[in-house]
């Protein structure tokens, strides 16, 4: 007789059926992690991150293909330069790691480096645990875990994570080390590139915490973060500490809104499958049942982006010029609703949106009215001027 389906078997049969049979799941990381959790209202990112759903063969069967990711050049360049951070069991990382944040510890001569290795990414992540646990009550030594595995829950599904080192200080607690190709130039590298890095570096401060409050007593993770870059133009490691506290709470914070996935799996229609191997009619319409939330940060971090910019735009929905933009119109969520009020065709006259929205369309055809002698000529052309300028606000740059 069959053993009853617990929950999560159940979810997890059913995030098997929506990702399509013999289609094997895709792991979501800590990039595409604190991109989701950027865009919290969009369950169709939650969905197929939780169903494992690869988004860039997901996006090319959809006839929108992705120019989102790393270059293979990129790709191996950052696989070296880490090898050569770690080299000698990790002593310039420590070194790194002893000098930009724990000064006041004994330097690292050496280290334990613990073997991770274990069945799969459950085993690991138990592994993982117990070897910080270890490190952890073997006061007064460096310990460096290289890519150790940890777990976080997503919208009631598991995220298994893999940052680049975690080091265990002499006093127990744990730093998260993120190694990066990008160049640190007289000691500042690009702000955006950090920031990412941050982000992405705060989604694995999350986790660790998580470990740590099964511990007694619970170590302390270090919310500063070493992030570790060549020096200037060189192949030489460099690093700075990098405080992810802020990061940290808005990922928390965001995570906690994420719709719960088996929530979302309920809605569908019975048989939805997201399989890249399916008829193009059908992928679509599996696609278009589950809501979207697309602003123009999506093309920076989501593979269906450009599916769902064309989507977006072809139902005028006014996400398709930012957040900003949307958060400014209020209750006007369609372009034609917003030309509208500013031609003084529709809208309450005391909302002070379609005020500002009128205000704003006086002022232009007075001023081109000026420019061209023709007030009547330049306020028609409010509208066809307007969607334009809304055009050439989300095109992308490649």
């Amino acid at each position: 007789m069959p053993l009853p389906r617990t929950r999560g078997t159940a979810l997890r049969h059913r995030l098997a059926e929506l990702r399509g049979p013999d289609v094997p799941a895709k792991a979501l990381d800590a990039r595409a992690l604190a991109a989701l959790a950027a865009n919290p209202g969009c369950k169709r990112r939650a969905i197929l991150d939780g169903a494992g759903v690869n988004k860039a063969a997901l996006a090319s069967a959809l006839g929108s293909p992705s120019v989102f990711g790393q270059s293979q050049f990129a790709f191996t360049r950052g696989n070296a330069f880490e090898a050569k951070v770690k080299a000698d069991g990790g002593a310039e990382l420590l070194r790194l790691v002893h000098e930009r944040l724990d000064r006041s510890a004994e330097p690292p001569a050496h280290a334990r480096v613990p073997e991770l290795t274990a069945t799969g990414p459950e085993g690991r992540t138990a592994r993982t645990a117990l070897a910080l646990r270890e490190a952890t009550e073997a006061r007064g030594e460096w310990t460096l875990l290289d890519h150790p595995m940890l777990a976080l829950d997503v919208a009631g599904s598991p995220a298994f994570l893999e940052p680049d080192a975690v080091v265990v200080h002499p006093d127990g607690s744990w730093t998260v080390v993120e190694i990066k190709s990008f160049p640190m130039l007289d000691g500042s590298a690009d702000p955006a590139k950090v920031g990412a890095a941050a982000r992405q570096s705060a989604v694995y401060v999350l986790a660790l915490e998580r470990i740590a409050a099964r511990l007694d007593p619970s170590p302390r993770v270090r919310h500063r973060v070493l992030l570790v870059c060549p020096k200037d133009f060189s192949n030489l490691p460099t690093a700075s500490a990098v405080d992810v506290r802020k990061q940290r709470a808005v990922t928390s914070r965001q995570l906690a809104r994420l719709t719960r996935i088996e929530d979302i799996a309920d809605t569908l229609p019975a048989g939805t499958c997201f399989s890249p191997d399916l008829p193009t009619a059908d992928l679509t319409a599996a696609v278009e049942s589950v809501p979207a939330t697309y602003a123009p940060e999506c093309l920076s971090a989501c593979e269906l982006a450009f599916h769902c910019r064309a989507r977006s735009r072809a139902s005028g929905a006014v996400t398709s010029l930012g957040r900003s933009v949307r958060a400014e119109l209020g209750g006007l969520t369609m372009v034609e609703d917003v030309l509208s009020a500013a031609r003084g065709e529709s809208g309450d006259p005391d909302d002070p949106a379609v005020a500002a929205l009128r205000r704003a369309a006086r002022l232009r055809a007075e001023a081109l009215g000026r420019e061209t002698g023709a007030p009547g000529r330049a306020a028609d052309a409010l509208g066809s001027e307007s969607e334009a300028i809304g055009t050439e606000a989300v095109a992308p740059c490649h």
